[in-house]
């Protein structure tokens, strides 16, 4: 794993660089994200080639997360953990549950921490000290981000003395750097060149870090004990159609892989570019940036039409914050215009141009109970949120949320599906029993 103190210390630039410099080293790798963001995975895995997952400790229990990891990485020479936050940063102020730290205790693997060295040098040690003494941890080794080799042969032995390995340093890379949009980075197809430049940051990381070092210490991990969970496979035959483009691109890897372990065919199609859906039974909308696409979106009349008429006829749907915008009557893009939606969901969404009810919660429907765990992060906001479910955060402060008239669940959660498998098998109930009626 590499995990730092806090953000922006520049973890995925790193870890998309220790990744790339694998990968030209021909080594299968896999590679995996820390918490509920999508968009370090998309860097991982789109452009890098690796197969990427993420692994949270809120969303799921520990022998969940342990499978999860193994299985991610099944067929792989070495596996990377990207952290997230502050590497003792939980879900609470005072709490490390669900943080890297935890993650890495739970699927006990040797960290490294990158430390952000920027206007420092010997205070770096006392920084690498305190995480190291905190409480008991993987950490066995550092590397300083930003930092200079005059002043890491310095301080790389003083380090060393503290009983981590000194892997290296990275050195300002100004060029190479990803910037962010909201709460993540921009998505890899925006940053031109980015192949190039992370391959040049590769060749960088080569001649500054120990790389024999790194990859010894993913050796020394230990032999990694799963169980795999029970999933009903009762639903051969049932068709789920994917929204997957440039606008609606937010989907966990697990849970299509969750999807497919119950018996479901799932079959990717483009709100943008097809003129219709596919022939399923059900269809999920997940997140994304609908908002620049918004145009595209608009002029694409038969989906909206096509999603419309197949929704409004009882086909089951799950559309999640990008996706649930889709479904609106009407959404405003980043300038100001505004555009006709697929009209499901009277309503609008529009910029507040602040976070909107940021961050993890648990989702329980007001009238059946059903429950999942996951998140929102979104600076879009609707007139039409929904009242059909209620979140409740670790804080134990609630709010109302979603639609769900029994055959559509839509709303700004992101869910995450293995945190309870009675969600995906009531969707995939529910487009069994479409799928019979229009037999």
């Amino acid at each position: 794993m590499i995990a730092a103190p806090a953000s922006g210390s520049g973890k995925t630039l790193v870890t998309c660089g220790v990744l790339q410099a694998l990968v030209n080293r021909k080594l299968k790798t896999a590679s995996f994200k820390c918490g509920p963001d999508y968009i370090d995975p998309m860097f991982h895995s789109r452009i890098i080639g690796t197969r990427s997952k993420n692994l949270d400790a809120f969303f799921t229990d520990e022998p969940t997360l342990r499978y999860l990891f193994s299985k991610g990485s099944e067929g792989c020479d070495i596996s990377v953990i990207e952290g997230v936050m502050g590497f003792y940063d939980g879900f609470k102020i005072d709490s490390s549950e669900a943080s890297s730290y935890d993650v890495s205790m739970k699927t006990d693997t040797p960290v490294v921490l990158l430390i952000d060295c920027r206007g420092a040098s010997l205070s770096v040690l006392p920084v690498l000290q305190g995480f190291l003494r905190f409480k008991e941890n993987n950490i066995k080794g550092v590397i300083f981000n930003r930092m200079s080799e005059r002043v890491f042969k310095t301080i790389a032995p003083q380090a060393e003395k503290m009983g981590v390995k000194a892997i290296g340093y990275v050195p300002k890379v100004n060029d190479l750097v990803l910037e962010s949009r909201h709460l993540g980075l921009v998505l890899p197809g925006e940053v031109e060149n980015l192949k190039e430049k992370l391959n040049r940051l590769a060749d960088v990381l080569e001649k500054t870090l120990d790389m024999d070092a790194l990859i010894d210490l993913a050796k020394s991990a230990p032999e990694l004990a799963y169980s795999i969970p029970d999933v009903p496979r009762a639903y051969e035959g049932v068709r789920v159609g994917i929204a997957d483009d440039e606008a609606f691109c937010f989907i966990y890897e697990d849970n299509l892989e969750l999807l497919r372990r119950m018996g479901a065919e799932v079959i990717s199609f483009s709100p943008i570019e097809d003129e219709r859906l596919p022939e399923v039974d059900g269809i999920i909308l997940p997140g994304g940036y609908p908002e620049l696409h918004a145009l595209k979106l608009e002029r694409n009349e038969s989906m909206r039409n096509d999603i419309k008429a197949k929704l409004d006829g009882g086909m089951p749907c799950m559309a999640e914050c990008g996706g649930f915008m889709y479904l609106h009557t009407l959404m405003t893009d980043r300038n100001g215009m505004v555009y006709r939606m697929c009209d499901v969901v009277n309503g609008g969404s529009d910029n507040s141009n602040k976070l909107v009810r940021f961050g993890y919660a648990t989702f329980k429907s007001n009238r059946t109970g059903l429950w999942c765990k996951g998140h929102e992060f979104h600076y879009w906001e609707s007139d039409n949120c929904g009242e059909d479910w209620t979140a409740t955060k670790p804080s134990g402060a609630s709010y109302a949320c979603i639609h769900d008239d029994g055959h559509m669940i839509a709303g700004f959660p992101h869910l995450y599906y293995y945190s309870n498998k009675a969600l995906p098998e009531e969707f995939l109930e529910r487009c069994q029993t479409y799928k019979n009626e229009c037999a």
